[in-house]
Formats: structure tokens, sequence, C-alpha cells
């Protein structure tokens, strides 16, 4: 596909504008022309290693949909995680997902964000390690820590991504457990209470400690008490159902 200079500058030049459709429709053309432009990729690359615009992102967008986007182009999508918009971080997350299938070393990246990374980075670094449903230890342990970070709405992250993880052992389930008991934030709690009943095979602390919080007078506290309950007997009777018709 022939690329006319004029129409790359005014496309790159959308990038600049605040209009999401028009933002959209630049980035979706330009991904179409440099896929079948070696000239027009070298000059995106150029312009992200400017730095400093609003256009940083999109251009780093633009660049992550080739084959093996560089390591600058990864670097500002993972800057975009912190992005004051939810619906680009969820775009840009669910981008470095089908990039981190392909560079492993964008795995290792995000874990380290998990820890290191702002408040939002941090939960969306969490939510993407998720979308890749993994089942290594380094993945599970990233969760494990951030279910200890001070900012509640990590651990609420945390929490929200173990529940996805059948490979979660009795010792994790007592971290769970301690979390649910102990933590001083209460959507934490509830979220955890959750995540338990999920994974099944429950504690008997575990039961004792919803069936308290079913009377709880915290009216959230209670929902999720019985809720958790009520999954766990779901379980219950799903694994006794399956059981009995062998």
């Amino acid at each position: 596909m022939e690329v006319d200079d004029r129409q790359i500058t005014e496309l790159i030049a959308t990038l600049e504008q605040r209009d999401k459709p028009a933002l959209r429709a630049a980035v979706d053309q330009l991904i179409s022309l440099a896929l079948n432009s070696p000239p027009l990729c070298a000059r995106l690359e150029r312009r992200l290693n400017e730095g400093g615009r609003r256009t940083d992102w999109p251009v780093a967008y633009v660049l992550g949909n080739l084959p093996n986007p560089s390591r600058p182009a990864i670097d500002r999508l993972f800057d975009a995680l912190d992005h004051e918009e939810p619906d680009i971080r969820w775009a840009v997350a669910l981008l470095l997902v089908r990039i981190a299938k392909e560079q492993k070393e964008v795995m290792g990246l995000l874990i380290r964000l998990c820890a290191a990374g702002s408040l939002k980075q941090k939960r969306m670094a969490l939510y993407a390690i998720r979308d890749l449903a993994l089942s290594d230890a380094p993945s599970l342990s990233a969760f494990f820590t951030a279910l200890q970070d001070s900012e509640p709405t990590v651990r609420v992250a945390a929490a929200i991504c173990l529940k996805t993880r059948m490979d979660v052992d009795e010792t994790g389930k007592r971290r769970l457990l301690e979390t649910y008991i102990h933590d001083a934030e209460p959507k934490v709690r509830h979220t955890v209470a959750i995540t338990l009943a999920a994974l099944g095979a429950p504690q008997p602390d575990f039961i004792t400690a919803l069936k308290k919080n079913r009377a709880s007078e915290d009216e959230q506290t209670k929902k999720a008490a019985i809720a958790a309950l009520e999954l766990l007997e779901k379980r219950r009777s799903a694994s006794s159902g399956s059981a009995s018709g062998r």
C-alpha cells in the first residue's frame, strides 16, 4: 500500500486531539498503513523517541500492534497504564496481554509493576496478568504480594485476580483467610470472602467467620458473607451431584 505523506502527517496530527472517535480512527488507519510500510514504522519510532507529547501513548499503541514492538514502545504502553481515562488503560492492558504472549520478558515487567508502579499501574498490571491465565509460581506470588499492598484498591484487585487461580494451595488459602478476618478495609474483606468461596475446600475457620458475619449489622459485610456461603453451597451441591453420577 502506497503511503501518502500528507495523509500520514494529518493522521499523526489527529493523535493530538481529544476527540476519541477521531483518535481511534487515526490509530486504526496508522496500524493498517504501518503494517506494510517500514518507513512509516521508522517515522513513528522517531516520533515516539522525541517524547513529551500527548501522542506518546497513541503512537506506542500503533507500534504495539505491529510485529515485535520495540522496547521504547512497550515502555510507553506501561506508562499509559497510569492514564487518567479507564478505557485507555484497559485498551493498553489488553494490548500488553497480547504482546506478553509473544515476548515473555513483558511478563516479568508486568510482575515488577505490580509492586513498583503507581496505584493505577499496579491494578492494571494485576488484571493483565490475570488475563494471561497463567498457573506459574511468579505470577501467583505477585498476586499474594499485592494482597499486602498499602493501598486497599490494589488489595481488592489482587483478591479479584486470585479468584481465578485454582492452584492456590492450603497455605495460600490460609493467607486469604487471615486477610478476610483482619484486613482493615471492608471492601477487601468482602472481595476476599467471595474469592475464598470460589476456590472451594473451605477451612472450618472460614465457615465460622462467614456464619458470624452473616448476622453482621453492616449490610455489605452481611451480603458478602451470605453470597460466599451460597457459593460454597452451590459448589458442594455440584460436587455431590457429579460424584453420584459416576
